[in-house]
């Protein structure tokens, strides 16, 4: 089965096609680009593989939450790749993709994997502006939280009840996952001491910032997670875009 893979959520793009022949993978780290770049990409990779466009056999997409543009684009191409060929898409939550890196992630979607690390938590998260991040807690093959978009402070007081002990490992993935840690170096004085206990018992992921492409491959092919079509999906965004944002407040100043 010839697959395509579009992670197109953060500031890196990340294309991989998998053919019977092996997984060739593009990454692509240059802002505001992805509407420019991504099909080039897929083009090129197909043309590599040795194989036209309409020999693909299955497209697949992050879901969300990610950034507005970077998932519109992404979800859009795949769908109009999926319609064009007549193909199904397969479009997977973003945050659970970010957790299957560390294989801690079922993902929602009936499935568990062996974990590749050590027990404790995951927190893959992304920077959602505005001072807050997308991020979910996982452990041990479970998602264990809702999806959040959460300020740091937030985030903290949510692991600090999600942990087993205060001594458990956390690791972090995920493109934001430096600039929180940044985000939380300063704690409010009244949290110091706890902060500081958490701070020394979190672990960044060393390809944290890296696109999932090569991951999304994995998970369309795992049974475990009953992958189904979602040609007439859209994506999951976690709050209105401002463009919404201010479209209601002019509306609601007329």
């Amino acid at each position: 089965m010839n697959t395509l893979a579009i992670d197109s959520t953060s500031d890196i793009l990340s294309v991989a096609l998998e053919t019977k022949n092996g997984v060739l993978h593009d990454e692509i780290d240059k802002v505001n680009s992805h509407s420019e770049l991504l099909m080039e990409c897929a083009d090129g990779l197909c043309k590599s593989a040795g194989i036209k466009p309409f020999d693909l056999n299955l497209v697949a997409c992050m879901k969300g939450p990610g950034s507005f543009t970077g998932l519109r684009v992404g979800f859009s191409a795949a769908k109009g790749i999926a319609l064009a060929l007549g193909i199904p898409l397969i479009a997977v939550p973003t945050l659970d993709c970010l957790a299957y890196h560390r294989g801690t992630s079922s993902c929602g979607l009936g499935g568990k994997f062996p974990s590749s690390m050590k027990p404790g938590l995951v927190l893959p998260i992304l920077d959602a502006k505005k001072g807050c991040f997308f991020a979910a807690f996982y452990r041990g093959g479970e998602r264990l939280t809702d999806y959040f978009d959460e300020s740091p402070s937030g985030l903290v007081k949510i692991m600090s009840k999600t942990m087993a002990s205060i001594d458990e490992s956390v690791l972090l993935t995920g493109s934001g996952a430096r600039l929180f840690c940044s985000r939380i170096e300063e704690p409010p004085p009244e949290n110091t001491n706890f902060i500081k206990n958490i701070i020394k018992n979190i672990n960044l992921d060393s390809e944290f910032a890296c696109g999932r492409a090569r991951e999304l491959l994995k998970m369309v092919k795992n049974d475990k997670f009953n992958m189904v079509n979602d040609i007439e999906g859209v994506p999951v965004y976690l709050r209105k875009s401002d463009a919404e944002l201010n479209c209601k407040k002019d509306g609601e100043n007329r």
